[in-house]
């Protein structure tokens, strides 16, 4: 643990001055709020907002991004939630999915590729609204998603039915990548609530490493207040990758 502390506590300090300079392009409803964090939605009905940095990731190296996100105030009648997203969608800065249970992201029918949605990509969906077609339990809960589905067979709750993160709160969130390992971990105010190995680099993204990220939401006829703060982003380079050994 001590180790692990000392790592974590380099990284961060090799990286701290890329965090004052975060710049990100905005669309839809996403502005600028006077603390410096990014409203993604207003409480309002039908919004959709989006927020990707102008600075892509690369993922040939190792990395961890910390943000707290806030997803409103209003349980049963507050939606539809927020996605951290990191994509090469040839739309670029103007990739976004459907509004609704779509968060910005994905897309109303998981049985047919129509409408907007954004690929190729993987999100981690913070879903605040029951939507049975998407394969949602009742409770808020959080998901790892792929290429503009909403839809997802595994999903973590705390195996809470009454876990909700539309509490007025700050929660803390956490992504990290391991390039040698092709280990993605994501932690949600502490627990983890995805664990697993996906080589993004070749089974999604088709060989490239630059990629973007940031977030999508939306509301429908039920809406909260949703917004992110950005806390850092620390990386190094691993000393060997196997996911560009060959190229």
């Amino acid at each position: 643990m001590k180790t692990l502390l000392i790592y974590r506590f380099w990284l961060f300090c090799l990286c701290w001055p890329c965090v004052l300079q975060a710049q990100f392009e905005l669309r839809g409803t996403a502005d600028y709020m006077p603390s410096g964090c990014i409203m993604l939605t207003p409480d309002e009905p039908y919004a959709e907002g989006i927020a990707y940095s102008t600075n892509k990731l690369d993922l040939a190296d190792y990395f961890e991004i910390e943000f707290d996100i806030y997803l409103g105030n209003k349980d049963e009648y507050g939606a539809d939630g927020i996605a951290f997203v990191i994509h090469n969608d040839p739309r670029g800065f103007n990739a976004f999915g459907t509004y609704g249970e779509g968060i910005g992201y994905g897309r109303f029918n998981p049985a047919f590729a129509s409408g907007n949605f954004i690929a190729p990509s993987i999100a981690v969906e913070f879903d605040t609204y029951y939507n049975p077609i998407q394969n949602d339990p009742p409770e808020d809960h959080v998901a790892y998603l792929e290429n503009g589905s909403s839809y997802h067979e595994d999903y973590w709750s705390g195996n809470d039915e009454s876990f909700d993160m539309e509490d007025d709160r700050m929660h803390n969130f956490r992504f990290s990548w391991n390039p040698e390992t092709t280990e993605v971990i994501v932690t949600l105010d502490n627990n983890i609530v995805f664990q697993g190995k996906r080589n993004l680099v070749e089974d999604v993204f088709n060989g490239d490493t630059e990629v973007i990220w940031g977030f999508t939401a939306s509301t429908g006829r039920k809406y909260n207040l949703q917004y992110f703060c950005f806390r850092r982003i620390a990386y190094h380079k691993p000393k060997t990758n196997p996911l560009l050994a060959e190229k």
